[in-house]
């Protein structure tokens, strides 16, 4: 039986975290990075079904990862989702042509999915002879130059229903590339997409779906980047211990703050509400350790400043106007 949480805590100790500092700094995440997490079989779980980690220990990796490199998890993070796709689609033969290698990891994936969701949408379908033509932007793109496929989403122009393809993550025509230089995780090489009068052939498509198949879908996935900010208040948690802290108060506010969070995915409470209180407290452990840190936390590429910027970044990244309501709340009151 793997030993999931195991092997992610021993990937994030020994390969991310002793170069996390550099590759925020460089902003460029080593490849062997991402040779670690698929030599263990970390670019499957989404395959794994039964099989895989337990929901528990689904959590309990992601927010080991992300608080060992913040970088290199989000952008493993996305692939799950083109792997997720490919598993439930009757296109059998785009599963037969990728499977095999997102699943072992020698081949990456991205997702594109923030175009489709505003309302009016940023990013349209057109249906043409034999597939769509997509107009408009995918705002928030990451891993663009690491990935291999993106899973893009669009909002069809006539019915309002969902278009979720797979395509190639080069340049294309109608297809132009905006680097966006975030304040965290730079070296995820998130973008901005321009999508003018590009062709999605009917061969590239992976599912149609109505609006509310398509909102069903969001909460699990506002939940697992809630794993972000629990990562980093982790490990801000484990820094400030080393330091000499107590960390007993924030350690019983992070469990409370999972259990909301895994709440909130059963249905049995606010999502928006929950992930707020995540980063929240991502914030207050970081500041918490840039302030026990001292002076040393004001220069830059150090792991106290590093911290209360990737808290910083959790508290939009991922989020929805819901998120940001109730964590401007909580930060006023």
């Amino acid at each position: 039986m793997t030993m999931w949480p195991e092997l992610a805590r021993e990937i994030a100790d020994t390969v991310l975290f002793p170069v996390a500092d550099s590759v925020d700094a460089d902003g460029e995440i080593p490849s062997s990075h991402f040779d670690a997490l698929a030599a263990d079989g970390f670019y499957g779980l989404a395959a794994l079904g039964e099989e895989g980690p337990s929901t528990a220990e689904l959590v309990e990796v992601v927010e080991t990862l992300c608080g060992g490199c913040l970088a290199t998890a989000f952008t493993w993070m996305q692939h799950h989702g083109v792997v997720g796709a490919l598993a439930s689609t009757t296109n059998t033969a785009l599963t037969e042509q990728y499977w095999d290698g997102l699943v072992s990891g020698e081949l990456q994936g991205g997702v594109a999915y923030a175009g489709a969701i505003p309302h009016p949408p940023l990013l349209w379908a057109r249906r043409v002879d034999h597939g769509y033509v997509l107009d408009g932007i995918a705002p928030f793109v990451t891993g663009w130059g690491i990935v291999d496929v993106l899973l893009v989403s669009a909002r069809d122009e006539f019915d309002n229903s969902i278009v979720h393809s797979v395509v190639k993550a080069t340049d294309a025509p109608g297809l132009s590339v905006e680097e966006l230089p975030l304040i965290a995780a730079r070296g995820s090489n998130t973008v901005r997409i321009a999508f003018d009068g590009f062709a999605i052939p009917d061969a590239h498509v992976t599912a149609v779906v109505d609006d509310q198949q398509f909102q069903n879908t969001q909460l699990p996935g506002l939940w697992f980047n809630g794993a972000m900010a629990m990562g980093v208040a982790r490990r801000a948690m484990a820094e400030l211990a080393d330091l000499g802290v107590d960390t007993e108060p924030f350690q019983s506010q992070a469990e409370l703050a999972r259990e909301h969070l895994d709440s909130a995915v059963a249905g049995n409470a606010d999502m928006s509400a929950a992930r707020a209180v995540a980063s929240e407290l991502a914030v207050r452990v970081a500041a918490a350790f840039v302030t026990a840190t001292g002076s040393r936390s004001l220069v830059g590429s150090n792991t106290a400043e590093r911290l209360m910027r990737e808290a910083t970044f959790t508290l939009v990244a991922a989020t929805r106007p819901g998120i940001k309501t109730a964590l401007v709340e909580r930060l006023r009151d």
